[in-house]
């Protein structure tokens, strides 16, 4: 069989002196741990930043440019009632996604006294991160921007400044669910307000001049279009991801399957949490993933 560079690194991995536990520093205790977990990656911060100022424009266009000057109010009510809920849970899960801990295995825990209480049997294998200096459990995966092995991670994503791994993947998912819901009404909402401006005299359909109106409904429905595409396609994957029980670097990398296969319901369960109920789609409700399994250290 031949030997891929991937076989040869993990092969490196298997031998004992490799480990080098007296060069691990312990990992920090109980107390620091509970601190909030928060990225310092300045293209990351930045990319959430505009994320944020993004959604704030298409607020204040669909409601200054289209909805406030309507002579229609219930239109104007339902419409806005809506776009700003889905906004509203949009952005929370922007939040929630952006500082839960995804999944972070311990740093510095190959020390030798960690080594030791997993009891090793002759034959069993452990694999230690370089970088980080941690035993890896099974489907962890390290990170060089967030500087640590995340379990299950599926990528590291900068308009969220953080990886999506086992413990946040379900608030991103709910993240590129409302933006995407968000954008398509936004388009909608762009289409009847163009109409109802051909219809209607322009100076009586905003409360801009005609000029300035058509430039901040150009630029909505750009930005609405954009990340309509782009939200979709990243929603689409990561279901499809959830139900194969298949993170994004293992479909990549063509990692061979190690862990028992499940019902997609199950998949779904145990991201979003048991039972199925509304929870699912609220980014306010931590999921209940019910008995976790036991993270698999030794191969």
């Amino acid at each position: 069989m031949m030997i891929t560079p991937v076989h040869r690194f993990r092969d490196i991995e298997r031998k004992p002196e490799y480990l080098q536990p007296e060069k691990c520093v312990p990992p920090p205790s109980r107390v620091s741990l509970g601190t909030m977990w928060f990225i310092r990656d300045g293209c990351g911060i930045a990319c959430a930043v505009v994320t944020w100022m993004l959604v704030f424009y298409a607020d204040f266009v669909v409601l200054l440019v289209m909805l406030v000057p309507s002579r229609d109010y219930v239109y104007s009510v339902i419409n806005g009632t809506l776009f700003n809920t889905l906004a509203f849970l949009a952005l929370a899960s922007h939040f929630r996604a952006m500082l839960t801990d995804p999944g972070a295995v311990p740093k510095g825990n190959a020390t030798k006294e960690f080594i030791e209480s997993l009891q090793l049997k002759p034959g069993q294998v452990v694999y230690k991160c370089p970088k980080c200096c941690s035993i890896k459990p099974d489907r962890a995966h390290h990170c060089s921007v967030c500087k640590r092995c995340i379990r299950k991670m599926d990528h590291h994503c900068p308009w969220v400044n953080n990886c999506v791994g086992e413990n946040n993947q379900k608030y991103f998912v709910l993240f590129t669910m409302y933006i995407a819901l968000i954008s398509l009404h936004a388009l909608i909402m762009v289409g009847f307000h163009f109409l109802y401006c051909f219809e209607e005299d322009w100076t009586k359909c905003s409360s801009f001049s005609p000029p300035t109106t058509v430039i901040l409904l150009i630029l909505l429905c750009f930005e609405a279009l954009l990340f309509l595409i782009f939200t979709s396609v990243m929603f689409g994957t990561q279901v499809h991801s959830i139900c194969t029980d298949e993170t994004g670097i293992e479909q990549l990398k063509k990692e061979e399957r190690r862990w028992a296969k499940k019902t997609k319901w199950m998949n779904m369960k145990a991201v979003f949490g048991h039972p199925f109920s509304i929870a699912w789609l609220s980014p306010f409700a931590t999921p209940d993933q019910g008995k976790a399994d036991p993270y698999q250290y030794v191969v």
